[in-house]
């Protein structure tokens, strides 16, 4: 007998397996190649170029990010808007970190456009009119000129914690609904490993976010010291 799914099932599935690969593979990676901003500028500069080598990559860009982005974004959109909230009259700690889920989720996609449309693309009015892509030589110099701003480095920050919540809450309900893992026991210690993965992420992304503005960013400045006696980076008082 032929198994029969719903589309509504499918569509949930394929939004849950795009969250995990290739978006959260790509904001690890991403993470990554942002903590070389410690070495200084001509370390990360490099490190873009090493993307910009990639083979095919406008064909990794748009089928391996952007459609799947575009995908997630959207039909997340469209099940936090059917979701009905009950955390008032159910206040589970499960509750609260499902509708925690959604709320960086609808953030998330008004914070990835803008950060798609300003650094990718050099199109948001009033700031850098210059793209990190094709502008290897230069992405320290243009990544720092716009967190140099205050409100665009706070922007910045709160968009990497609430990506690393959203991958790993969104790891643990992976697991969780395929089977992965079962027992309340074997469940309550996946959720403390991904609020670790969490926080692992949101150290990374925030210390890489204030590189660009001071010496290693907020560590120690001794810790980077090969680094930023190569490439100084210009500091600016908050």
């Amino acid at each position: 007998m032929a198994i029969k799914f719903s589309r509504t099932f499918l569509l949930r599935k394929l939004h849950q397996i795009t969250g995990i690969v290739p978006l959260g593979a790509f904001f690890a990676v991403h993470m990554f190649t942002n903590a070389k901003a410690l070495g200084g500028p001509e370390v990360f500069n490099d490190a873009v170029q090493d993307i910009h080598h990639i083979p095919f990559l406008p064909f990794v860009e748009i089928f391996g990010i952007f459609l799947p982005l575009l995908f997630h974004s959207v039909y997340g959109i469209i099940i936090s808007g059917e979701s009905r909230n009950n955390v008032l009259n159910y206040s589970y700690g499960r509750n609260w970190l499902y509708v925690l889920q959604r709320v960086s989720g609808v953030f998330l996609f008004f914070f990835i456009l803008f950060h798609i449309l300003n650094l990718r693309f050099g199109l948001i009015p009033g700031m850098t009119q210059t793209a990190v892509a094709g502008n290897a030589s230069t992405a320290f110099t243009i990544v720092q000129g716009e967190l140099q701003t205050t409100w665009v480095l706070i922007l910045y920050v709160l968009g990497v914690i609430a990506t690393a919540w959203h991958l790993a809450y969104g790891i643990f309900l992976f697991a969780a609904d395929w089977g992965l893992v079962i027992g309340e026991k074997a469940q309550g210690l996946l959720l403390k490993a991904c609020v670790g993965v969490a926080l692992l992420l949101s150290a990374v992304g925030i210390n890489a976010a204030f590189a660009f503005v001071r010496p290693c960013g907020l560590m120690p400045q001794a810790l980077c010291e090969g680094g930023a006696k190569e490439s100084p980076v210009e500091t600016r008082q908050f």
